[in-house]
């Protein structure tokens, strides 16, 4: 997978932080970009092409951004939240979403049935932490607390936060395995069968009590 870094940050860019303006206008350019990964990928993302995508030019880019792995990580983690946002209107529209295991069911179809595009992307981030994780393990770690408070935040209020943590772990790490099956195998019924253990688990855990 290529990824072009040869455009660092330069000494002396002035930063638009703090400016209502530049605010707006960094917006604006971020969800420009944000567009072109969504449609095109990760491959050969450089901020020379993230400026075509936005109509401007790359130095226009590091005066808004931190160089090309700061606008990178912001454009991930905008994806990663329309993802968030995706799974958290099926679980609540879902009917009987009560109990965890329900809740946890109404959001799997979205993340199986997600715009394909967006899915390939957010695998992409995540094979560049592990490609190079010198450079991008951000990518994974963000992923863990972007995703990670929402599980929590299905599971049953009366739960310890402690518990809550264990039991999101558990189910990013096993939804995240069953995701990378479907793409690397296309073992769908397998799938399947893994998904609705999961469901068997997470029942027993709310009938256990606590």
């Amino acid at each position: 997978m290529g990824f072009a870094a040869d455009e660092a940050p330069k000494a002396g860019y002035r930063r638009s932080a703090g400016s209502p303006r530049g605010e707006a206008r960094r917006r604006e350019l971020l969800e420009c970009v944000t567009e072109d990964v969504a449609a095109n990928g990760l491959v050969d993302f450089s901020l020379r092409r993230a400026a075509r995508a936005a109509g401007t030019t790359h130095k226009v880019l590091l005066y808004h951004f931190d160089g090309v792995e700061d606008l990178l990580r912001q454009v991930v983690f905008k994806l990663r939240a329309r993802r968030i946002d995706n799974a958290m209107a099926a679980a609540r529209e879902a009917s009987g979403h009560e109990t965890l295991a329900a809740r946890i069911r109404a959001v799997w179809p979205t993340l199986l049935n997600e715009e394909s595009r967006l899915s390939r992307v957010l695998d992409q981030a995540i094979g560049l932490a592990m490609y190079d994780p010198e450079r991008h393990s951000d990518l994974a770690r963000e992923a863990s607390r972007q995703y990670l408070p929402v599980l929590e935040s299905l599971c049953p209020a009366h739960w310890s936060d402690r518990r809550r943590r264990e039991v999101a772990e558990m189910i990013l790490a096993t939804l995240r395995g069953f995701l990378l099956e479907r793409l690397t195998t296309g073992d769908a019924p397998g799938v399947a069968a893994g998904f609705e253990a999961l469901i068997r688990m997470l029942e027993r855990e709310e009938a256990a009590g606590g």
